[in-house]
């Protein structure tokens, strides 16, 4: 498969061949999930939808969380990018790293497919009650 993405390019989608027949997952799936685990990782407030026009930032709804995660998919295997919003006071790094675990774990047990690349892009910091 030469590649697809969320954000853009033409296909949308990867098909598993398997000895029962062909699994198509949508890379829309895939970065559902893969937001659903980042939010839930400590120090995370959440993805960050980015307008380039303006150059402004702001916190994603549940709802909307796809934008702020890109999905590309070459040759079988995964590249994620995180645009997120983190607490203030927290380690970015230790984050970072919790984040790119939890996420490489279980997109892998819930796709089948190897994740290459994790990038995490910190667009804000803020406050949480």
């Amino acid at each position: 498969m030469k590649g697809s993405s969320v954000n853009g390019n033409s296909r949308k989608s990867t098909s598993i061949n398997t000895h029962m027949g062909n699994i198509r997952i949508d890379s829309e799936v895939i970065a559902q999930y893969a937001g659903s685990v980042a939010v839930e990782c400590f120090g995370i407030v959440g993805m960050a939808g980015v307008n380039v026009k303006d150059g402004l930032v702001r916190l994603l709804k549940m709802d909307s969380i796809t934008r702020g995660i890109k999905v590309l998919i070459e040759n079988n295997k995964l590249r994620l990018d995180f645009h997120v919003i983190v607490a203030y006071g927290v380690s970015i790094v230790a984050v970072s790293e919790n984040l790119i675990s939890n996420v490489k774990y279980k997109v892998e047990e819930f796709t089948g497919m190897e994740i290459e690349t994790i990038n995490i892009f910190v667009e804000g910091v803020r406050v949480i009650d």
